[in-house]
């Protein structure tokens, strides 16, 4: 090996040796007394935009004017908490029951207990459904911080004070009265007088207002010849036995209050099922949970669709901020036609097949369904 090849091989073994030494150096710092430690593995760096704040929970408390289980008062809970999916939410529910218990002393305690709860629990939002809870609770709260949201209401909104009030918003009820005819039309063709049932509960006064307000709406051969206040079981079937003479259709519109001797609410299925049993006259409602029990047809009110519409406010206002005021009070306006078949056949109607497929058809009673 020559001498000038040594001095070469040197020179690039001794390359090699600083490379080494700098890059081991790279991954070593002092300690400060001269021992060499490791360096800390590099952090990732987080941008504000990835680190997520906790996410709100809110308390919200749902009164409701009727009971629960119920289908009418179930799907308005139900289409209320589907708008607000993916929020991280604690409910409280209170049942005033006014259908059970209509009089003023209890309507009066479980109120209280709502205010009571309302006060202590300070919930974010209050939710309200159907008319009695508006007169006994709500309207203490008017103008107040903490916001409102109704649905199921049948009075005017300015009959509570709503109007113009900076925390109450919500989701009117509004029967669909004339396209409930022209289904009845349509099964019972021959049906021209009609008499309309009311009990004493004052929600009425704005349903049969709403109904007056389109009766000119009606087909022209058909005539509501009556509008029934009834305050009493007995007098209910008395009349029921008079209608079979005089007209050709029912409106089962109040059945909730009417009395026994008692002086006790009669639960409204029992209303319905003496009614199918011993009226021979088509008849119609508003709510499917009244077709369930026996009454003919109806285009109903869709309590899940206000429900919905009540949800969707309350999260703009609980999420986006936006103050009740900010969200018109209004009637949602979808509604299904629902047909008793098996109502229909006891009496003696033959329905169209092209009316069923357009329907939501029941085929039994349901006090058959629940033996």
């Amino acid at each position: 090996m020559t001498k000038k090849f040594i001095t070469v091989y040197g020179k690039v073994i001794a390359l090699v040796v600083i490379a080494v030494m700098a890059m081991g150096c790279s991954a070593f710092a002092s300690s400060g007394n001269g021992v060499e430690k490791p360096l800390p593995a590099p952090q990732e760096q987080t941008s504000e935009e990835s680190v997520q704040a906790p996410a709100q929970k809110f308390k919200i408390l749902h009164i409701m004017s009727y009971h629960s289980p119920w289908e009418w008062t179930d799907n308005q809970l139900n289409g209320f908490k589907a708008a607000l999916k993916g929020l991280d939410v604690e409910y409280k529910v209170i049942q005033m029951d006014t259908k059970g218990h209509s009089d003023e002393e209890s309507k009066l305690k479980v109120a209280q207990e709502a205010k009571d709860l309302i006060n202590t629990w300070q919930p974010d939002l209050v939710y309200t459904s159907d008319d009695d809870v508006q007169k006994y609770v709500v309207q203490d709260y008017l103008n107040k911080d903490i916001p409102f949201v109704f649905s199921g209401v049948n009075a005017d909104p300015a009959q509570f004070g709503f109007v113009g009030s900076k925390n109450v918003t919500g989701v009117v009820e509004h029967q669909h009265f004339v396209e409930s005819v022209e289904l009845l039309k349509k099964i019972a063709p021959d049906v021209k007088k009609i008499a309309v049932v009311i009990d004493e509960s004052p929600m009425w006064t704005g349903v049969t207002a709403q109904m007056k307000k389109e009766e000119s709406q009606l087909p022209s051969d058909v005539k509501i010849v009556s509008w029934d206040l009834i305050k009493t079981y007995a007098e209910y079937q008395q009349k029921v036995k008079e209608y079979q003479n005089t007209v050709d259709a029912i409106a089962l519109l109040g059945i909730f209050n009417f009395k026994d001797e008692q002086g006790k609410n009669v639960p409204y299925q029992e209303v319905q099922q003496w009614t199918a049993e011993n009226s021979n006259l088509p008849d119609f409602s508003f709510w499917v949970d009244r077709v369930a029990y026996g009454t003919l047809s109806s285009v109903t009110v869709s309590a899940y669709e206000q429900g919905l519409a009540a949800g969707e406010m309350a999260r703009g206002i609980l999420v986006e901020g936006k103050s009740p005021a900010d969200f018109p009070m209004k009637a949602t306006i979808k509604g299904e036609p629902v047909i008793s078949l098996v109502r229909a056949k006891s009496l003696g109607l033959n329905v169209d097949s092209e009316i069923l497929l357009t329907a939501r058809v029941i085929n039994t009673f349901a006090w058959d369904e629940q033996k």
